[in-house]
């Protein structure tokens, strides 16, 4: 049973997030407590919403925040950190004019309404990174990635990747440990949407693509590879373009709940990138997916963060405020299925804890994978109105959950899993936390096996790294 309690005093993750992100250049970072691992060699890379307002005017929804990238190099002589803003076009030509001009995620360009039709959606490239040989990308739902050099966070352009020529490119892509080919889509609007699939090598390069299309136009925001398959859960949300094409409402304004219509499950096969089966099952919303994996008698196992409606859009809407009031909870839940016939095996809740944001070794991505590692709710917080703060690890053979509670006042972004460069039993999660109490941002290290010990290491941050979406471990 879910439980919310009060908390002792005023909550402070609004400092972590309303105020607009101050850039830094390479710094050498304080250790606080322990030390860096020996095995811990490569670059954390984390993106997200960096600065929500310009010229007294605050953005419509907290996924309109410019992108900011944060860069955490792990060496033989330390750790360095650098923070930059993605230097998109609209980023720029905002900066300059000291106001917004474009239209987002949730929100319609300022001015009157003969405006709105002069000015595009703009590219935030705030969601999340994917870290190739020679680039990092910055990675958004509606457009093209933009390139930034792996060290400096100097950004480099938009990139088509060779492929996707103006075609969106989402902030999910699911790369192979053992091929290292990469998987991703993006969703082309019109009368109905298409879902767009890409297949690219190690290096990034689009060398496949494939495309299906959709009932309606629904919002997708991340997918599963599952063994041979690529699997994609479409809840029922639809845009009601009608109000978005004469700029009446903003995009995420225009979206609709239609529970009538359920989940609609499409399995493609990823060698050819045609479908393999489609099917409807119970209504759900899910942001984000675990792993996906193939059993030995054929069948498809995925597990995803559940809600039960659409209400979590208007909770991360309410982000902005720095109030939340909309108590949209989710679960871990899994579900499996028979790829080819479509068949619905079991759909079950196994995580009864308010989380987001699950990950897995990045090596197990695609198999069988033991655990899960996510956000959590303290179990002494307010779950309508607070933040995670708490990271755990979730074993699916013991069904058990190993809890890092951070404390009041303390709030972890997504853990991400660092495999150690000697050991491959070992790993390491990595969080950036906000600290209340301090009003300052640091980055902690635990052992993956030992989640509810102490951080093996605290480094110290320069400056408040906003709370944000997602990151990713590239290996030394």
């Amino acid at each position: 049973m879910l439980t919310t309690l009060q908390p002792s005093h005023p909550l402070s993750w609004p400092k972590a997030i309303l105020p607009p992100a101050k850039e830094f250049g390479p710094t050498s970072l304080k250790v606080l407590s322990g030390a860096i691992p020996a095995g811990l060699r490569g670059s954390l890379y984390r993106n997200g919403p960096a600065r929500l307002e310009r010229g007294g005017q605050t953005v419509g929804h907290w996924f309109d925040g410019d992108g900011g990238i944060l860069g955490l190099h792990f060496t033989e002589v330390g750790a360095t950190g650098i923070y930059r803003y993605v230097q998109t076009e609209g980023y720029q030509a905002e900066e300059a004019a000291g106001r917004y001009l474009f239209s987002g995620y949730g929100m319609l360009p300022p001015g009157p309404i003969w405006n709105r039709f002069t000015k595009d959606l703009k590219n935030a490239a705030n969601t999340s990174v994917l870290a190739l040989p020679d680039k990092l990308l910055a990675l958004w739902e509606g457009g093209e990635p933009h390139a930034l050099d792996l060290d400096s966070l100097n950004t480099l352009g938009l990139d088509d990747l060779g492929g996707i020529a103006g075609l969106p490119y989402s902030a999910h892509p699911k790369r192979d440990p053992q091929t290292g080919a990469i998987f991703n889509f993006g969703v082309s609007l019109g009368k109905n949407g298409t879902l767009n699939v890409y297949r690219s090598d190690a290096s990034g390069k689009i060398c496949q693509k494939g495309a299906i299309a959709l009932n309606g136009l629904p919002l997708i925001h991340d997918f599963v590879l599952a063994g041979s398959y690529l699997v994609f859960c479409i809840s029922p949300v639809r845009l009601n373009a009608l109000p978005l094409l004469v700029k009446l409402k903003s995009f995420s304004d225009a979206l609709e709940w239609h529970p009538e219509k359920g989940t609609e499950v499409i399995v493609i096969d990823r060698e050819t990138l045609t479908m393999v089966s489609r099917f409807e099952t119970d209504p759900w919303y899910q942001w984000h997916f675990g792993n996906g994996y193939s059993l030995a008698d054929g069948s498809v196992v995925l597990e995803m963060v559940r809600y039960e409606d659409f209400q979590t859009n208007r909770r991360l809407k309410e982000i902005i405020t720095g109030e939340i009031q909309t108590g949209a909870i989710a679960t871990l839940w899994q579900l499996r299925f028979d790829p080819k016939s479509g068949k619905v095996i079991e759909i079950q809740q196994i995580l009864d804890r308010s989380c987001e944001f699950p990950v897995v070794n990045p090596n197990q991505v695609g198999q069988p994978s033991r655990f899960t590692y996510l956000n959590l709710h303290r179990k002494a917080a307010d779950i309508r109105k607070d933040h995670f703060g708490a990271i755990a690890r979730f074993d699916h053979q013991t069904e058990t959950l190993t809890e890092a509670d951070l404390g009041e006042n303390r709030y972890p972004m997504e853990p991400i899993y660092a495999p150690d460069a000697h050991n491959p039993d070992q790993g390491w999660i990595l969080t950036v936390v906000y600290d209340g109490n301090t009003d300052s941002s640091e980055a902690w290290i635990y052992n993956a096996a030992y989640l509810d010990n102490e951080p093996v290491c605290r480094l110290a941050l320069p400056v408040v790294v906003p709370l944000g979406f997602h990151g990713t471990w590239k290996p030394a």
